[in-house]
């Protein structure tokens, strides 16, 4: 299913809602300008006409997001370099003072909106992310992975609306709307078919110019959420799926090509310089030479780092390939000319420009601010609730905290040690964790009123989203072995090597070999348990959530123990508070558990 909308500037008169694809209205907000735009003098310039003529030109601003994944509060977001930067109320400035005075301006995202929420919004099945961005005047969005954390149905509620099928309507009276703007996902289909659970393009008219996006989530999606929830769909290949829709767009009289999709790269680091391109590796730098040379910009994601750079494609040309940080920190600006005489995009005369949203030089939108306000008292009687405290932060691994999920951490562990805890009434031995199920550091420091060292509920679920449940299963310690390998991930992946959590009294020695991104080799010795070494032939009772016991990650070994020899552990969340409330005051768990070899 495709989407058109007409030439529509942004007016004031208001937007209506997308329902089924149907595409919405602009509205129009000004106020003052945030950084430095290329020049805006004039949407259409040139409109000379005769033999000789110069080309009519449209000067089309494209403003960018990825990951924001319900970042409502100005107190979750984080920073850009020591700026704090992000939020909801901020972001939404940004948008409106970078739309100023541009009579053709759309506002996209490239996944992750929704899924690994703060408390605030994903205590409610994330309906209050939408409804901020749907203040926002966000007009489409490409899926992401975390887009399918609670599964396809739930995802097409949150895109239709209707109140959740177990937990009602929050607010009866104002039952949830849905989302005033699609998701595409072109490379979702029904499998054995190319039916997309989401329609794959969007068409918008621009002064007499058609744009079309594809959107689509990374090929690996299936890899990383929870299998039961995508059972019969399938992830396409992205540069195949983006390919065989450029002659449908163009049978449409589409030129002008926009890719949104959730996959992304790393680079060398560049503190503070949200526009770098420094070494650049990842799967989108392979996308991106595949991609169709039509195709005339790639705005990215999923591993949340800023970069703004110029790609070549098949055919040598460059092209714009943006990311936006994570959490409404950057918003990418594309200043797209688009030639009417052609329809194409004019690269040469076209720019991009990461914009860093800095909460000191923005004054918080009132709109998103009322949005907040609606969910507080709900999230406050929900959230605040003590749960256990702590004697110290405890926080995921890299520097800052929370960017390298490759590396044993106190946050993780603390995770497997209360999963071990949690399912000792099924003789569990050991528990492994994955680093990407938990999406926030315990700090000492409180975040409200709670009081120095307390971990309310909210902060609790915040730490740890998903819901999963956990089950304890038979391994035997060859098969252990084998995922302490698998940590090791196969060439192509995000991050070449994703560390497992483990809990207290299991130990190993590790070595690793990674390549220009890509982990090449890895060792694991003198494995044991309670100090005494593992047994290839021998059988352990290990604990581990549902996501990774379906083979999330690429740690498909655990998929070897068959589903009747399951036993239930009981809520993932509920563990984690049950063991706080009963060990409080808890120290950060040790990260001596894995012995690093350089």
């Amino acid at each position: 299913m495709t989407t058109t909308a007409p030439a529509t500037p942004r007016s004031p008169m208001g937007r209506r809602r997308v329902v089924a694809g149907v595409a919405a209205l602009s509205i129009s907000v000004a106020a003052l300008a945030i950084g430095t735009s290329p020049a805006t003098a004039g949407d259409v310039v040139s409109t000379g006409s005769g033999e000789g003529a110069a080309p009519r030109l449209v000067r089309l601003q494209i403003l960018a997001f990825n990951d924001y994944h319900g970042h409502l509060e100005a107190s979750t977001p984080g920073t850009v370099g020591d700026q704090a930067a992000g939020g909801s109320e901020y972001l939404s400035t940004a948008l409106k003072q970078l739309r100023a005075g541009r009579k053709y301006s759309l506002t996209v995202a490239a996944g992750d909106l929704i899924g690994g929420s703060p408390a605030l919004s994903g205590l409610f099945h994330d309906e209050p992310s939408v409804e901020s961005l749907n203040a926002m005047q966000l007009d489409v969005s490409s899926v992401g992975n975390h887009e399918f954390d609670r599964g396809v149905t739930e995802l097409i509620r949150m895109q239709d609306g209707g109140c959740h099928p177990v937990d009602g309507c929050y607010f009866p009276d104002q039952p949830y709307a849905g989302a005033d703007f699609p998701w595409l996902a072109a490379n979702v289909v029904k499998e054995g078919t190319r039916k997309t659970v989401l329609p794959p393009y969007w068409i918008k008219e621009v002064g007499g110019v058609k744009v079309g996006f594809i959107g689509m989530t990374l090929e690996g999606t299936d890899a990383i959420v929870a299998a039961a929830g995508i059972e019969g769909y399938s992830f396409l290949d992205e540069a195949r799926t983006a390919n065989r829709l450029v002659p449908k767009l163009k049978k449409q009289g589409v030129e002008s090509i926009i890719v949104l999709l959730h996959e992304g790269v790393t680079q060398d680091p560049a503190p503070g310089d949200i526009n770098a391109c420094n070494n650049i590796t990842g799967p989108v730098v392979d996308i991106n030479s595949k991609l169709d040379a039509e195709i005339d910009a790639v705005i990215t994601g999923h591993t949340h780092q800023p970069y703004n750079c110029m790609l070549p494609g098949p055919d040598g040309r460059k092209r714009m390939v943006t990311s936006a940080y994570s959490f409404g920190r950057v918003v990418s600006e594309l200043n797209l000319v688009l030639d009417k005489d052609t329809g194409e995009v004019r690269r040469a005369l076209s720019r991009a420009t990461n914009h860093a949203v800095i909460q000191s030089a923005l004054t918080p939108d009132p709109a998103l601010t009322a949005v907040i306000d609606k969910w507080m008292p709900l999230f406050d009687a929900a959230g605040n609730t003590p749960v256990g405290t702590i004697t110290a932060d405890i926080v995921r691994g890299g520097t800052p905290p929370g960017t390298d999920r490759g590396v044993e951490s106190s946050a993780v562990n603390l995770v497997a040690d209360a999963q071990a805890w949690a399912t000792s009434f099924n003789g569990a031995q050991i528990s492994f964790m994955n680093a990407g199920g938990v999406r926030s550091d315990l700090t000492y420091a409180p975040s409200g009123t709670e009081g120095v060292g307390v971990v309310t509920y909210g902060e609790a679920f915040t730490f740890q989203p998903f819901g999963n449940t956990l089950v304890t299963i038979p391994m035997t310690g060859a098969q252990v072995l084998s995922v302490l390998n698998e940590q090791c991930q196969p060439a192509g992946s995000s991050r070449p090597f994703l560390s497992l959590g483990s809990s207290a009294g299991f130990t190993y020695t590790l070595s690793r070999t990674i390549v220009n991104g890509t982990c090449t080799a890895v060792s694991v010795t003198d494995v044991k348990l309670n100090g005494k070494a593992l047994d290839p032939a021998a059988t352990y009772r290990v604990t581990v959530s549902t996501f990774l016991a379906d083979g999330g990650d690429n740690f498909t070994t655990f998929k070897q123990v068959p589903v009747s020899e399951r036993l239930d552990g009981g809520n993932d969340l509920q563990a984690f508070t049950d063991y706080l409330g009963t060990f409080s005051p808890v120290a950060p768990p040790s990260t001596d558990r894995v012995t690093e070899l350089p």
